[in-house]
């Protein structure tokens, strides 16, 4: 393997920057070119179908077969125009990554001749799989009936690779009983709730609003190493990351990666990367240096929810296999380098509506003000409520490693306000002592009216907070990067759903009783202000000291993934998601036992990973190198030198052996407790087990390795070290 890592950094040296030729059509022309978007449709449809398409759409309501026909028939015409030969139901099973299976456009009709055929029935729904995919028992083996049904509210796009143009149609996926085996189907339930639910909110301070649109914008972080580099890394090619290397004399210490320049191929690979995304429709906007060395950010504006969340799993694919072309290798694991920053993908979230108003962004009058402060106050209500339930959403075995490292919000949940709304809710709270009189100048005794229009430069920003308010928007910073968004933000929808339908109802009951609408709502904020408080947090969440003051407050610090697992199957989170549609007990309990085993696995390859690296590899060079200072000790002495010239040699030797013993022993040991892990039935327990006695192994054997690299000769040692894998460009 020394000698791969070799030709590998030989490799390196000889990369330069591919050269990209921008398009000369301005982005603003080439934006969407391989999307079935409004505008092809309105070109390729006749205008009844068209409108009738739009008006479902709009609604929320099943498209008719006929209209299914026509645009099926428009569809095929405008990608084969495009040159693809291929289309398929493109859709997020629960392995975290995209699936699809392509079908000609070929055919034959029933007298032998070649046509190509596209119908609505093939647009509607198909027919994959079911018991392949992650399902956590709800399809037996022999049961593998599952179906792909179309998302007409996700515009169909066109994907090359190689030459070759396919169709790519999004779509639900659900088991042939009906329940869902994806992230968008309760996604797209979860938006209806709380679109649902928001509109009637709304209907107190504008009866206008017709429809509430959820929109999200996702930052994506990510590191590039040389593909030769990674290829010469086994635990990165099989785990995504590297569960060995000493960390380099210099890292991210001088804070000179972040915003610098970028580098010529990292910058290569972006300029293509944006081209590809741009004419898939996805709006990337900024692109910079993230904090560790070799790591990147890129981020789109904000767009709905559902779409937003599609474009960053297209946006994913795209990057990896463009990344092919400048031998990258895109990592998207959440660490795949100890001792630097992770990364993660932050998760910018919003309410809107036809009107043209952010129902999270303050107003210039009062009343506005009081919309503002109903939508943000019952949001950060959700969130102390239902807290674990959020942590859930977003726990994995890579994300583990990434969240509380000092890099990322920890795994406490916590609410950022900054310093002026968090005294606005302060003087809420305070006014509980103080008579109110019936009015508007109620807003003035609140303060209400002072909130600025614009707050996104009147606090400073919280990178320790996993949510955090930032102007007119909260963050979930939380999110690993290489997550499935769909699974955070249904979380997110549903438990705001759920209590701005319960702040309905308390309102409701207080106008029954003789209050003012304005004081009934006042009076419910306050309500919330008060039994929330414990859930907002301004200081450093990376702090010992907030991990005391979070227990002191009653706030979870649950920093693994099966513990965490256990919000999705308690009674009130099943109860949440029953009565508003979104998971059935079985649904729930099928994730439930999916994500633990999805952890368990993971785990089970780091460790077998690990043990055949350190066992195959690693000791066999120790033992080697060790062999040489042996050598040197007897050739010392043979030729008279006495034993103090040899002393620190053979000091050397000692410690190998202990590294040596300790690797051998920790792998044994972790064998054992795979084994032993492996007899354990319940699922729960069995991630657990991983978890305490298996993966608890990792450090131990690691440390000794990592001592290993500092002594054994460079020319000798087999794996690519840090230093080659974050510095060279």
């Amino acid at each position: 393997m020394a000698i791969l890592r070799f030709n590998a950094l030989e490799l390196v040296t000889k990369r330069h920057a591919k050269t990209v030729t921008p398009s000369t059509v301005r982005r603003s022309d080439s934006y969407g070119k391989n999307v079935f978007n409004t505008e092809a449709m309105r070109a390729t449809m006749p205008s009844d179908y068209f409108k009738k398409l739009q008006a479902a759409i709009k609604q929320g309501a099943t498209v008719e077969r006929s209209v299914a026909d026509a645009v099926a028939s428009a569809m095929k015409t405008w990608a084969m125009a495009k040159g693809a030969t291929h289309y398929t139901h493109w859709f997020q099973p629960l392995t975290g990554a995209t699936a699809e299976k392509h079908d000609s456009f070929f055919d034959l009709n029933s007298d032998g001749r070649p046509i190509e055929n596209f119908k609505g029935s093939a647009l509607v729904q198909q027919e994959p799989d079911a018991s392949s995919f992650p399902n956590g028992g709800i399809r037996n083996t022999f049961e593998a009936r599952g179906y792909t049904a179309w998302d007409p509210t996700s515009p169909a796009f066109i994907i090359e690779t190689v030459g070759a143009k396919t169709l790519c149609i999004p779509t639900i996926f659900v088991a042939y009983t009906g329940e869902a085996l994806d992230y968008k189907a309760p996604l797209l339930k979860s938006l209806a709730v709380l679109e649902k639910s928001a509109l009637d909110v709304c209907h107190y301070f504008d009866k206008d609003v017709a429809r509430v649109n959820t929109t999200l914008g996702i930052e994506q972080e990510y590191f590039l190493v040389d593909r030769a580099l990674f290829d010469a890394r086994p635990d990165l090619v099989l785990t995504g990351r590297t569960l060995f290397g000493h960390a380099p004399a210099k890292g991210q210490q001088l804070d000179d990666h972040y915003f610098g320049s970028i580098p010529a191929r990292a910058h290569a690979f972006m300029l293509d990367f944006e081209e590809e995304a741009n004419e898939l429709g996805i709006p990337l906007r900024t692109r910079h240096n993230e904090v560790a060395p070799n790591q990147f950010e890129c981020a789109p504006t904000f767009e709905d929810a559902n779409l937003a969340i599609d474009h960053n799993q297209l946006l994913m694919d795209v990057m990896e296999r463009v990344a092919e072309r400048h031998n990258f290798k895109v990592l998207l694991h959440e660490k795949p380098f100890a001792g630097v920053n992770g990364s993660g993908k932050h998760n910018n979230w919003a309410m809107s509506t036809d009107t043209g108003v952010n129902l999270l962004a303050p107003g210039k009058r009062p009343k506005e003000n009081l919309q503002f402060l109903a939508f943000f106050i019952t949001t950060v209500k959700a969130v102390h409520r239902y807290g674990d339930l959020l942590r859930a959403s977003i726990a994995s075995a890579s994300n583990d490693h990434r969240l509380g490292a000092n890099e990322a919000p920890p795994a406490i949940m916590s609410v950022f306000l900054g310093s002026m709304l968090d005294g606005v809710l302060d003087e809420l709270e305070r006014t509980a002592k103080l008579p109110l009189d019936k009015g508007d100048n109620i807003y003035l005794k609140l303060g209400i009216d002072k909130i600025p229009p614009i707050l996104l430069d009147n606090t400073d920003r919280n990178r320790t907070s996993p949510f955090a308010f930032t102007g007119n928007k909260f963050e979930l910073r939380a999110v690993g990067s290489s997550a499935n968004c769909a699974s955070a933000m249904t979380v997110l929808n549903a438990i705001v759903a759920d209590q701005l339908i319960d702040f309905k109802k308390s309102v409701d009951a207080y106008i029954e009783q003789g209050k003012k609408k304005e004081v009934a709502i006042v009076d419910v904020l306050r309500e919330y202000v008060i039994s929330s408080k414990n859930i907002r947090f301004e200081g450093n969440g990376y702090s010992d000291e907030w991990k005391e003051e979070a227990a002191r407050r009653g706030l979870a610090n649950i920093p693994t993934t099966p513990l965490a697992l256990d919000a999705y199957v308690r009674n009130d989170a099943a109860e949440l998601f029953a009565r508003h549609g979104i998971f059935s007990h079985t649904e729930l309990h099928a994730r439930h036992e999916i994500l633990l085993e999805d952890y368990q696995k993971k785990i089970q390859i780091e460790a077998r990973v690990l043990g055949d690296l350190a066992v195959n590899h690693i000791i066999p060079t120790a033992i080697s190198y060790q062999t040489k200072l042996i050598n040197n000790v007897k050739g010392l002495r043979e030729i008279g030198l006495a034993d103090e010239y040899s002393e620190v040699t053979v000091e050397m030797i000692k410690r190998i052996s202990r590294y040596v013993s300790t690797i051998k022993t920790n792998v044994d040991a972790m064998i054992d407790a795979r084994k032993e892990a492996n007899k354990i039935e319940d699922g729960r327990e069995r991630a657990i087990a991983y978890c305490d006695d298996i993966k608890t192994k990792f450090d131990p054997i690691r440390r000794a390795v990592d001592k290993l690299e500092q002594m054994v000769d460079d020319e000798d040692w087999p794996l690519v070290k840090y230093r080659e894998l974050l510095f060279s460009r």
